[in-house]
């Protein structure tokens, strides 16, 4: 019979299981029992190992190979891509400011935030699926490290994602994911995202203490939820102080 600790249910703590287990993977994979390993052992040992089924192992393993971190290849078993282990900040996942900063030894800061609601103008709009003239919360701020300014975001968010919930008590200073999640509980899960050099505003180059001969990195992005459906229109512009990497997979 199978042990009461593998008799899970498919979600645990509104996440999957699986996805639980991907993220203490990775976790061993970078600094834990995996770290200097080439290859994972096999699903069965892992399955003891994590105190889950295989079948929920073998999801994680789907996850961690989609994601490029590892490769399983018959006869071989899991290999790992430690090039891609080793990587800090991927703009082909989720990118959480505060979590970017803190890992180059910095501490993040936010000032210049200013949140407005306004009616939604027509490319708004579209982006957000929404009527046009609807109302939208939009958020813009400044975020430091230590006291280097690093970037430039502005949120923009149907005011219908707050319901009950009053936008005038909620900390906007906090990652906007975070805030989606905990006051609309909204979880974001795919983000479709445009990348341009830009100049930038005056006003933003002035925010952003940049020098004339330097350019900025634009992500325009939409955010859609688990229902695919569009939560957030995001624009930020971040200065060269992040070195972001790109895994694309070829086959």
């Amino acid at each position: 019979m199978m042990p009461a600790e593998k008799q899970q249910p498919a979600r645990l703590g509104g996440a999957l299981i699986s996805t639980r287990v991907a993220a203490r993977l990775l976790q061993e994979l970078t600094g834990g029992r995996y770290a200097r390993d080439d290859r994972l052992p096999p699903e069965v040992e892992l399955a003891g190992a994590l105190q889950v089924s295989r079948t929920v192992v073998r999801d994680a393993l789907s996850e961690l190979e989609r994601g490029g971190y590892i490769e399983r290849v018959r006869g071989i078993g899991t290999v790992v891509n430690r090039g891609v282990v080793r990587l800090q900040d991927r703009m082909d996942r989720k990118l959480e400011f505060t979590r970017l900063i803190t890992a180059t030894g910095h501490t993040p800061h936010t000032d210049h935030l200013l949140v407005t609601r306004q009616a939604a103008e027509a490319e708004t709009a579209e982006k957000l699926g929404i009527q046009e003239g609807q109302t939208v919360l939009v958020i813009s701020k400044r975020m430091l490290a230590d006291d280097i300014p690093v970037l430039f975001c502005t949120d923009v968010l149907p005011m219908t994602l707050f319901d009950s919930t009053k936008p005038d008590a909620i900390d906007f200073a906090r990652p906007i994911f975070d805030v989606l999640q905990e006051e609309c509980g909204v979880q974001t899960t795919s983000t479709v995202t445009r990348l341009r050099a830009v100049t930038g505003e005056a006003a933003v180059r002035r925010l952003l203490q940049l020098p004339p001969d330097k350019a900025l990195l634009e992500l325009d992005e939409v955010c859609y939820s688990r229902l695919c459906r569009p939560v957030v229109h995001s624009r930020t512009l971040y200065t060269d102080y992040f070195d972001f990497a790109l895994v694309r997979k070829l086959v």
